[in-house]
């Protein structure tokens, strides 16, 4: 599975407007503390790959769940295009405990609200990063093995398209994580 992406600055204000106008399919507002981890046996800010610990808090009905998260290196210049493999763990301490006992060690956490709209088959959040500011993420999932799948290039066309078309630039595209921005 490979996840496409883009994602700039934005003013979330103006957006909201702009994705009501078209009406995007509004899905939830969340709360997320991503726990970044280092490797024993090489550093992932080299190999441009993350490890992550999830808990997300969904701000209308309260609920909590945690993900657990390995995000390859990139795969294109032109968006955010890496292999992603993500999977629902029922304790985020014990998850936590599993790496520090492995020796992977917490390098770093990212808090954020996310709010996240369904517009022309893409996911279209809204994200304010404590520390950084407001942002806004283009993204969709290409089920493939191949990172030279035709398929990825299509997707990511189409999120440049769809970015264009909400009044945004994606020549301001930032490829940098989260995490990156913020050490």
């Amino acid at each position: 599975m490979y996840e496409v992406e883009l994602k700039v600055r934005a003013d979330h204000a103006r957006l909201r407007e702009l994705l009501a106008a078209r009406d995007a399919d509004h899905r939830h507002e969340v709360r997320q503390v991503d726990t970044y981890y280092d490797a024993p046996h090489r550093e992932f800010a080299e190999t441009d790959e993350a490890l992550r610990i999830r808990t997300e808090t969904d701000l209308e009905r309260g609920d909590e769940r945690t993900k657990l998260t390995y995000k390859g290196p990139l795969v294109e210049v032109e968006s955010k295009t890496r292999e992603e493999h993500e999977t629902i763990v029922g304790d985020a301490g014990a998850a936590g405990g599993i790496f520090e006992g492995l020796g992977f060690e917490p390098a770093a956490t990212v808090e954020k609200r996310r709010d996240s709209y369904i517009l022309n088959g893409y996911t279209v959040t809204l994200d304010d990063v404590a520390g950084l500011g407001e942002f806004v993420e283009v993204e969709r999932e290409v089920d493939t093995d191949d990172p030279d799948d035709p398929c990825i290039k299509r997707v990511r066309e189409g999120a440049t398209a769809l970015m264009t078309d909400v009044g945004l630039d994606p020549d301001d595209q930032i490829q940098t994580s989260y995490l990156g921005l913020l050490l």
